[in-house]
């Protein structure tokens, strides 16, 4: 299983895995209509912010990043507990020295998640930024120069 990028057709499945989250969480309201995720789908899938991993029954989760800012990561309900968001991670952590995010305060799983992918919590806000207008955290995973630079001199 490796990531790769999202193209046009993977829209209706990653749309149905954002929406079996979104739609179902009962402390996320529903903060904009159908039609706006499409758009916005469409939008960053053309940019190449989107990155989706397939399981057994096609596409089964999909990340989307804009350099070292991860702006949403998603697996489907089926698909969780086989470590395909880490996968979608490592493959991030691999392009970049530095990824941040925003969680909700309230999404106790995912901050549990990205704590095990050595994400630390380094920021609470008032949700001012994100659509639900809800708290929220800002993580930050720093990758340890001091071990890539002992690994490049054949050190570790």
């Amino acid at each position: 299983m490796t990531p790769a990028p999202a193209r046009l057709w993977h829209m209706p499945r990653c749309l149905g895995i954002l929406w079996a989250f979104t739609r179902t969480t009962p402390y996320l309201p529903v903060s904009r209509p159908r039609w706006v995720d499409l758009a916005l789908m469409i939008r960053i899938i053309r940019h190449g912010w989107v990155w989706q991993i397939k399981g057994a029954q096609g596409v089964a989760g999909f990340i989307v990043r804009d350099g070292g800012k991860v702006h949403a990561l998603y697996v489907h309900p089926s698909a969780r507990g086989q470590g395909l968001g880490r996968i979608l991670l490592e493959t991030a952590k691999a392009e970049c020295d530095q990824l941040q995010l925003w969680v909700l305060a309230a999404n106790a799983p995912a901050r549990a998640f990205y704590a095990a992918q050595g994400f630390q919590e380094m920021l609470c806000g008032r949700g001012m930024g994100n659509d639900e207008n809800l708290p929220d955290i800002l993580m930050i995973w720093q990758a340890d120069t001091q071990d890539q630079h002992n690994w490049e001199r054949g050190a570790a």
